[in-house]
Order: C-alpha cells, then structure tokens, then sequence
C-alpha cells in the first residue's frame, strides 16, 4: 500500500487545473478591465473597477467552492477528522504488544543453558543495531511517530540487565551522518564499524565491565522493495524505490554475497566480543530467515535469539527471555538454511524484464522520466515451498537435509522440556480426530506447541505431492512442572486431498496410506499413526464438492501456466530439478500470450458490451435507506429497491473514490466511512491518529498461538471503534516464497496453512466487533521488485490453490472475511484486479465470499482503470484522488450492471459493519464542510457589503460630480 506520493500530487493537480486556470483567467481579465478604464470619469472609473473585482471574487469563490467539492474533495474527506484513541484502548494495544513479543521470539540455540541470565548480570551490548533496533516495517507497516517507543536497550534494561553505557554510545555516535531514507526507500550500507575502529581502551572497558556480552544484527525490510540477493551484483538495486551504496567504504559484502549473509564487519564484531567475553549470546533482530550457520556452528555462540520486529513496546520481551521472566514458546514460520542460494525459489526472485515488450512501455507515475517495461517471475518450484521442498527433496535422497538445512519450519526451544503423547487416530466418515497429551517434563513453566503433518501416498510420475504437509497445530497454555494437558485435534480427509490439474482437473483424494505424524518441527517426529482411505474421491459433482465449495473447484488459471516453462516435479526423484530451477533464459513473451495481455492502452470496455443487456433503473424514489438493510441477506429482495434508487454518477462516485474510505450516497442514506492501513497498528495517515505499532506478522505466526491471533484482531477492533473506523487494510497473507522478499513482516510465513489460521483468527476478532478486515494482497504478490510493472506471474494451478490460494480460502470460509484487497501484479497475462476467474469464479462462486474486492493503490500503474476492473469482480479503486481511469468511461447497460453489482458489494459490507449495528446512523457533514460554508457564508455577506457600500459611494460621487458640473455652469 502506498500513501500520498508524486502521483497523487500530480493527479490532485491535474484535478483542479481548469479551476485554477478559471482563477488565473478571471484575475488577468480584472487586471486588464482595471487598466482599460483608467480614463473614464473618476465616479465611473471606481465603480467599474470595484465591480469588476467584486466579480472576479465571486468567480473565484465559485471555482474553489468546484475544487473543494470535486478534485480536492477526497483529500479533504480524508483529513476531516477521526475519533481519538482512548487510554484503555492504547492499555490494551500495549499489553498485546508484550504478549505477542514475548511469544514471538524464537530461542534458537541454548549450549549448556546458558539462558536465562541472571537478572544481576552486565551486559556488554554489541552491534549498530543495538542503538537503532528495527521495530517493525517500513511502508504500510510503519509505526507510529507519536506513541511510546521501547528501544532494544529499554527491554534490557526494564528486566534489571545493565549495559555497557560506553559501548553504546560509541555506537550512536558512529556514522551520525547516514542518509536519511523515506517510507519506500532503504539504506542498504550496513554501517557497522570496522573493528578497526573500537578503541584499544573501549575493549579493555568491555572486558573490565563484563564476561557476557550480545551482539544484535539487525536486518530491515518494507514495502516497495526487496532485499538484495547480491549487494554487489546485477540485482543490488531490487525495486523501483531501493536505494544502494556501494562506496568502498561501507561495502561490507563479498562477490555473490546476499543482504541476508554476516557482512565483514559483523564477523569482525563478532570476533572482538568473543576474544572479550566468556559468554556469547546473539540476538538477530529482523523478520527475514537469515543465514545463521556460522553462529550455530560457533562453540563460541553459547546462544541465538531470534528477536522478530516486536513493535513499540514488545522490546521489553527480549530482557524478560534473557532473565528468564518469560520462558520462550515461539516456533520459526519459516524454515532457516544454510545457503539461501540453495533454495528451490532462488534463481526465480528478482527483476526479470521482457524484451519484447516496449508496446507497454510506461512512464514512471512517481514523477521522474523512467520507463518501465512489463516484468515477470516464473513460480517454477510449483507446490514445493519452503520446508515442503527440503523434506521431500531429503525423501527423494537428493539433498542433505542436516547439510542444507539449519533450523527447520517450527522450530524453537524452551528453558524446560516437553513430552507428547499421541493418541489412537480415529477415522471415521471422513474423519480424523485424535489427542495430544502435552506434559511439562522439565522444571520451569513454560507452553509448548504440537505441530500436527500429514504424510501422503505419492504415485511416481501421478499428482505432485510433498512429503510432509502441516495440517494443524495447537498451543498449550502455561503448563507448571509435571503438569499436564490434553489436546483436541479434528480435520476432515478432505484436508489431505491434493488439486490434480492434468487430469481430475478437480481436488482428489487418492487411496492409499496416509501418515498422520506429530512432530516438534517439519522434520522431526515425535509419533505416527496411519490410516487408510479405501477409495479414490475426486471432487468433480455438485454434490461433492471440495472443503464446502459452493461449487465445483475445477481449472481456471491455465493461462497463467505460461509457455515453455519448466516446473518442478517430484517424478523420477526431481528429475529435471536442475532443469526446472535454473534461472529464466526466455525474456520474450509469445505471441499468442502477449494477444491475451491487457493493459489500460488495449483494453476498450465496449468490445465487452452485451447488446442483449437491459439498461437497469436509476434515480428511483423507494424510500430505502442502508440501514434499513443493515441485517438483511445478500439475496434480499429489497437490496434491489435500493439500489434502484442510485443514479450512475453515485454509483461511479462511490466505486472510483475508494481510497481510505468509502464515500456517501445521499440517496441511499450511505454515510462515509473510513478505512485505515497498517498490519500492526490502525493509523490514519490523513489524520495522524494512530495506535502504537504491534509486532510483526511473523512474530503472530511464530507465536502458533490461534487464540492470540484472535485477541489481536479484537484489539484491532477495539481500536477501531475509538477511531471510528470501519474497515482495516489487513491482515496480509501471501507466502515468504522467498527469504530475500521485503515484505516478508507483514505476511505470516511459508506456509499456507498457519498463515491461514493466524490470519482467519485475526479476521474474527476484528470481524466480531463489526470491522472489515481487507485481507490481501490477492494474490501471487509474493515479491517487491517490479510490483507495478505490469509483474506477470506464471504458475501452475495445484500451486496456485494449494499454497498461493490457501490462506485466503481459510480466512474466507473460516475467519468469515467481508473484504478484500486485490493485488497489483499480474496473473498470468491479465492484471490480478481485473482478473474474474480469481475474484468470481474462485472468491464468489467457488468460496462463497459475500463483500467487497478492493484494489491496492490505485495508481493507474499503465493497467489499472475501473471498467475492465468492475467487469472482472472488483468493486472499489483505492484512488485518493480523482485520475481519470479511476472513474468508469463507459456508460453503456453492460457498465452500469456491473457498476450497480460493485455498489451491491460495498453496500452490503459497509451495512455490516459497526457503523450500522444500530440501523441508519446519522448523517453529519465533514468538518471541513463546516468551515468551507462559513467561509463562503463570511465571504458572501463581505461581497454584499461590499457591494452596497460601493454603489452608495458610487451615487455620492456621481451626485458630487453633478453638483460641481452645476456649479461651474453657474
């Protein structure tokens, strides 16, 4: 999501141009009429002039009354105000923020329990990042600049730990001259000092003042850009917005080297804190897997916390872990190895430009001269992400597992020890159901997580299938020594079917064994019972359909597969795995693909046009307000009277001026209301009202705590009701595809399935306190780098709904969401906003999804424009301000029932909302409506005194000047 940026500056004054134009024009007629009656009679001469000014006000008065009410009303909707955030409210934000925190960090590397620390312990602090932590994101995730802030040292020393004050400032006096970077740029110098640089008596200080010493590294990621994969390669500069320094200076990387290796420096530091100190501990502080192999294998790393972003407040987690006030419980959402190049999605992440493209060429809409030419990722490992890759390539025998990978998915260690139990698996009419007894072996209290996985039978050469796929997990709640506690767990076989889309073209379950495994992590199992499905299913008939589809889940992505694109298979042990994951050779997109390529240049609603269509009633008068259908159902009879009574200008106003907010409709008594961005906090970025920045998504997932998900999304709603919020642009839930992706904090993890059910969670506490929640960005917009131009994304259909798809099916049919926010890229060769298989066949008609599709930025980007997109299923532009393709040019039958379809969905979603629990609210104007009628109220009482005051002066002065004549005659 983007805020107001050279494009919306540019489009607001596009907006206004010929008011200011009118202004200018007027201004220069005065000033010309002014001069060209200089000889008149002096009376005649006065009163010309000052009517000629009082006329020009009123113009101008008239044309910034157009600007107020047109092309700046948006903006001034936007800045009108918000409720303010109670105490109780910011109370809660922060103590969600601290339970998070402290379930979101992961104890990754304990030798000999050297954590807990004593309370009593000092602490030699090492690392840059250490005096300027990384809290959360940058972009949408930004945090609020007004609220409370608990920097990294604050949380050490809230839990009694004191600091090596000396070691600290020589860090914040380091580099005081770094570049500044904005809200879609990063700075990726890494400005740890040379140890060259440390004092010969700063390290004698260092050795007199403690044995113990951590040493942070810090990683930062956000919105516009990706990390660099090789900071001195081709790829350095990963996006439009990111900005690299390469200066010999700061240039801490090797050749090949990624953003997400130790730098020199770093081990540098690394060395001098070990050659001063007995005890090492490490704390990585970032919400990207890095590459931790050296620190693990280190005997002189006694310990490795990984500290996820905690937001404003959740520094105070790591001094209570370090101290042993809060026993660690998180578990990794993504898997950690040793070798990030090794991974099945590394030489498909980046920018990849076609070459034959230049017909679709674009002007950068940020205000610079750059072109941007279409782009494209190919999504060539399929199904095989993250852990799904590492175990079953190790079932294949092709890889090394304890070689390549670190630390895998759910990981996390404890200062106590559990033993699990499983119990017998029942199967039975489709099924599974078993109990986990989790008991608390050790001697500190502490929670623990059993991870749930289902092993599938796998035809060689038949329907692609990991070998290991989470199905579900559950978190205890503090368990003291030796006791106990008994975990429920229920899935239907559905579950465990796979999507065949070379045959079946449907979701099958396949006969044959199934391992239902309990494990501490993706690799490691605890126990394992199998059960056994007699018969094939496939869900192909409308009366067995697939995870309670509404209908028959059936191909719809082919023309995003691509051609000539090789995708990993598991036949023959990945036979053609080096084939497969090689990196793009063809940057020239076929012929018959770049027919079906639609940009705002090739698109002409018209050629789309039903002539059969029937134009639909407008500006009807049934005497229907939206609160009048505040409970009703989708298929009400009367949503049809209401929206009867819409004109077509209210129905383009309402779907083409969606951004932040939704705007009112008289006729149908539609209120404006107002939606706010951010992941981990509500902040209106109109306003400046905010909460205090939360924890990162990662760190939610990482807690594998449903039940805390669900408190974050009641908090969210809480929030937004002192706000008076209605809609919030999250959660988002798309795949850490790759470690090096920048917007990997916003999203969950690698695996569909727990990002899912965090999500889903989150949308139900937000949801039972009547917010919407905008789950995004749908879908495939895995990656920063070319996000906006025109990013063509192949992939093959099983991956598309089994890993890419999944978390937002969950949060549909489980967490109940009402909105969604649709994404900038492309699918395939259509842009994912206006793509109707995804947002009708698959959302609507397949899920059963009542509510609104949103845009992201409505940028117009070359291909974003409002008819083909309410023609495909989306129904509101997230435009702040009006730039022409934002509103819908055609205005045949066709256009208005799909104009009239969209209004449906944001009516429908904005009258189940908090706004309207208790039928028709009232309706106020803004307050910049207020001011702007007083003003002219003022102004047009000046303009009549004015106006009376200058005829009576003209009267006087033409009777004085009759007078003299008189008198000179006498």
């Amino acid at each position: 999501m983007l805020d107001i940026n050279m494009a919306d500056v540019v489009a607001v004054v596009n907006s206004v141009l010929p008011q200011l134009i009118t202004i200018g024009v007027v201004l220069l007629l005065a000033i010309i009429a002014t001069i060209a009656v200089r000889k008149r009679p002096r009376p005649t001469r006065k009163f010309f002039r000052a009517q000629t000014w009082i006329a020009a006000l009123l113009v101008a008065a008239i044309a910034v009354t157009t600007m107020l009410y047109g092309g700046l009303r948006n903006m001034l909707d936007l800045a009108s105000g918000a409720g303010v955030l109670s105490q109780e409210c910011a109370d809660a934000a922060t103590e969600l923020g601290q339970q998070v925190a402290d379930e979101g960090m992961v104890l990754l590397k304990n030798e000999a329990g050297t954590l807990p620390l004593a309370a009593t312990t000092k602490l030699n602090v090492f690392g840059w990042g250490s005096t300027n932590p990384v809290y959360g994101g940058t972009g949408s995730g930004s945090l609020s600049a007004d609220s409370e802030l608990t920097s990294l040292l604050d949380g050490l020393h809230h839990a009694g730990l004191e600091t090596n004050d000396e070691l600290s400032q020589f860090y914040t006096d380091y580099r005081a001259d770094r570049p500044e970077v904005g809200m879609f740029a990063a700075d990726w110098t890494l400005p740890e000092p040379p140890a060259s640089t440390y004092p010969e008596e700063l390290l004698t200080g260092v050795r007199d003042y403690s044995d113990t010493s951590v040493v942070t590294i810090a990683r930062t990621g956000g919105e516009g850009f990706d990390l660099p994969q090789d900071v001195n390669g081709e790829v350095a500069d990963t996006g439009q917005f990111s900005f690299t320094e390469n200066s010999t200076e700061y240039n801490d990387f090797a050749d090949g080297e990624g953003l997400l290796e130790l730098t020199r420096s770093e081990k540098d530091m690394l060395d001098l804190a070990k050659q001063n100190s007995d005890t090492v501990v490490v704390v990585y502080n970032g919400a990207n897997a890095m590459e931790l192999g050296d620190l693990a294998d280190d005997p002189d790393v006694d310990a490795i916390i990984w500290a996820l972003p905690p937001g404003q407040v959740g520094f105070d987690a790591l001094g209570r872990i370090i101290v042993g006030d809060v026993n660690p419980s998180a578990k990794t959402p993504d898997t950690f190895v040793r070798d990030l190049s090794a991974t099945a999605t590394s030489n498909n992440f980046g920018s990849f430009n076609y070459t034959n493209m230049d017909e679709f060429k674009q002007l950068s809409p940020f205000g610079t001269d750059l072109e941007t030419v279409p782009a494209f990722v190919n999504y060539v490992e399929g199904i095989y992400v993250g852990y799904r890759y590492w175990e079953t390539a190790a079932a294949e025998g092709v890889v090394d597992y304890d070689a390549a990978v670190l630390y895998p998915f759910g990981y996390g260690l404890s200062y106590t020890s559990f033993a699990q139990e499983m119990g017998q698996v029942s199967y039975a009419d489709g099924t599974v159901s078993f109990d986990v007894v989790v008991t608390n072996t050790g001697d500190v209290a502490g929670k623990d997580v059993a991870q749930v996985y289902f092993t599938p039978p796998y035809t060689n050469g038949g329907i692609e299938k990991a070998a290991v796929n989470m199905v579900d997990y559950a978190k205890t709640e503090i368990l003291e020594p030796g006791a106990s506690q008994t975990l429920s767990f229920e899935f239907s076989d559905e579950e465990l079917a796979s999507y065949d889309a070379q045959d079946a073209e449907a979701y099958v379950l396949e006969a044959g064994d199934y391992d239902i495994s309990l494990r501490s992590d993706s690799h490691t199992v605890i126990d394992t019972e199998t059960i056994s499905v007699a018969d094939t299913v496939t869900y192909d008939s409308a009366d067995n359909t697939h995870g309670g589809d509404q209908i028959v889940a059936t191909n719809q992505f082919g023309a995003a597969l691509g051609e000539d694109i090789t995708y990993l298979s598991r036949a023959d042990g990945f036979a053609n795995r080096e084939q497969a994951l090689a990196a793009p050779t063809s940057f020239e997109m076929s012929d018959t693909l770049k027919a079906q390529f639609v940009a705002n240049d090739t698109f002409d609603p018209t050629e789309f046009n039903n002539d059969s269509d029937e134009m639909p009633t407008t500006g009807a008068d049934n005497g229907l307000v939206l609160g009048d259908l505040a409970d009703a159902d989708y298929d009400d009879p009367r949503w049809d009277d209401l929206l009867d009574q819409m004109t077509f200008q209210e129905m383009d106003n309402l779907i083409a001026n969606g951004g932040y907010k939704t705007t009112a409709v008289n006729s149908v008594g539609k209120i404006l209301t107002v939606d706010v961005d951010g992941p981990a906090a509500l902040n209106n970025n109109f306003t400046g009202v905010g909460s205090i920045g939360l924890p990162v998504s990662v760190a939610v997932a990482a807690s594998f705590n449903k039940d805390l998900a669900h408190h974050f999304g009641t908090v969210i709603g809480e929030m937004a009701h002192d706000m008076e919020v209605a809609g919030w642009y999250a959660p988002a839930m798309n795949i850490h595809r790759s470690a090096y992706a920048g917007r990997n904090f916003e999203y969950f993890s690698e695996d569909p399935v727990l990002s899912g059910n965090q999500a889903a969670q989150e949308v139900v506490g937000a949801r039972e306190l009547g917010v919407y929640a905008f789950i995004k960005h749908f879908a495939l917009n895995d990656q920063e780098t070319n996000r906006t131009n025109m990013l063509t994304t192949w992939s093959d259909e099983q991956a598309i709904r089994e890993i890419y798809l999944r978390p937002f099916e969950i949060a549909v049919k489980d967490g109940g969401a009402q909105a969604v926010m649709s994404a900038f890229n492309y699918v395939g060769p259509v842009y994912a906003g206006a793509t109707p298989e995804l947002l009708n066949t698959v959302l609507r008609d397949e899920w059963g999804f009542r509510g609104m599709v949103l845009t992201d930025y409505f940028g117009g980007y070359g291909y974003q424009n409002a008819d083909q997109i309410i023609r495909a299923g989306g129904d509101l532009m997230l435009a702040t301000v009006d730039m022409g393709v934002n509103h819908l040019q055609d205005d045949s039958a066709t256009s208005v029932i799909a104009a009239r379809q969209a209004s449906k969905n944001i009516l429908f979603t904005v009258a189940n909302s908090w706004i309207y629990a208790d039928g028709q609210p009232e309706s106020t104007p803004a307050t910049w409506e207020y001011i702007a009628w007083s003003a002219l109220a003022v102004l047009g009482l000046g303009v009549i005194a004015l106006e009376v005051v200058t005829i009576r002066r003209f009267q006087r002065r033409r009777a004085e000047a009759a007078d003299q004549t008189v008198a000179q005659a006498e």
